[in-house]
């Protein structure tokens, strides 16, 4: 075949091939946010403002919030920590390391609610222990915490990790053999290396915090003003048949969701710039 029909080839699939990847994103997410958007103001806007400000869907807002930053601070902390670990070091059960860190990954967000309540429900296996202490993790803020931890593990840390073995640890060092303290070292050298790939890892697992249904509907016990997030509630409004609130409700979900990707996009275009002005400079 000549270069001249390889290029009119290349020329032909591409344009077909942004097409349907274009064709195919439309249909699978536009749409249904679409659709979500026109449900949520069916009736108008003073429906829509009155399903958001009911107390049961406020409190499953507030709930969402406070379980989205309790979790993503653990999974923050756990992700540097465990970046660090594997970045810089070779230890035994590294190996294991990065395979618990993917297994939320490949595990059902249910199955993992589900061995919450093996373990802390009041027949599990610490269940008599726990109420002896009158201590209550399942169907309680503390379940719904643990489960969403769970779920948003592997975020940060599979930001971090990729990163900080490129970059490599000469800058740390070279602070070390100055005189700069661990902490001195990670505030001034580490942190801001990492830090668009940090806030793009807590900025997923934020998003994945607040839009989980699975493993925290195992856990949460369905208790109106008390256990249910926002994906849960959107549940509770459906079922009920109060079509307009459910959907205005996702429609806060979908906003955080593309406040989210927004964000995450001018994280990378920030980093790719920085790289690129740090790769060329002499």
């Amino acid at each position: 075949m000549s270069s001249v029909a390889l290029r009119t080839d290349g020329s032909l699939a591409r344009p077909i091939l942004i097409a349907l990847a274009m064709l195919v994103a439309g249909v699978v997410l536009g749409l249904p946010l679409a659709i979500v958007l026109v449900e949520a103001f069916a009736r108008g806007p003073g429906t829509y403002l009155a399903a958001l400000v009911d107390p049961d869907t406020i409190d499953a807002i507030a709930l969402t919030l406070i379980v989205a930053l309790c979790s993503v601070s653990v999974t923050t902390v756990f992700g540097i920590a465990a970046a660090w670990c594997i970045a810089r070091f070779t230890f035994r059960g590294r190996s294991l390391l990065l395979t618990l860190i993917d297994l939320p990954f490949s595990v059902s967000p249910v199955i993992a609610g589900l061995v919450q309540v093996l373990l802390f429900g009041r027949r599990g296996w610490l269940g008599p222990f726990l109420a002896a202490h009158d201590v209550r993790i399942v169907f309680a803020l503390p379940g719904i915490v643990l489960a969403t931890v769970f779920v948003t593990l592997p975020f940060v840390a599979r930001e971090l990790m990729p990163l900080m073995q490129e970059q490599g640890a000469e800058e740390e060092e070279a602070a070390l053999s100055l005189g700069a303290s661990g902490w001195q070292t990670f505030r001034r050298v580490t942190l801001p290396n990492i830090r668009f790939a940090l806030l793009t890892g807590v900025l997923l697992a934020n998003a994945r915090a607040m839009g989980e249904f699975g493993a925290v509907s195992v856990v949460s016990g369905h208790i109106r003003g008390a256990t249910n997030t926002m994906p849960l509630q959107v549940e509770i409004l459906f079922n009920d048949y109060q079509i307009e609130a459910a959907f205005a409700v996702a429609s806060v979900l979908a906003l955080l969701a593309l406040v989210t990707l927004g964000l995450k996009l001018a994280l990378e275009r920030r980093q790719s710039v920085l790289l690129t002005t740090k790769g060329s400079a002499p």
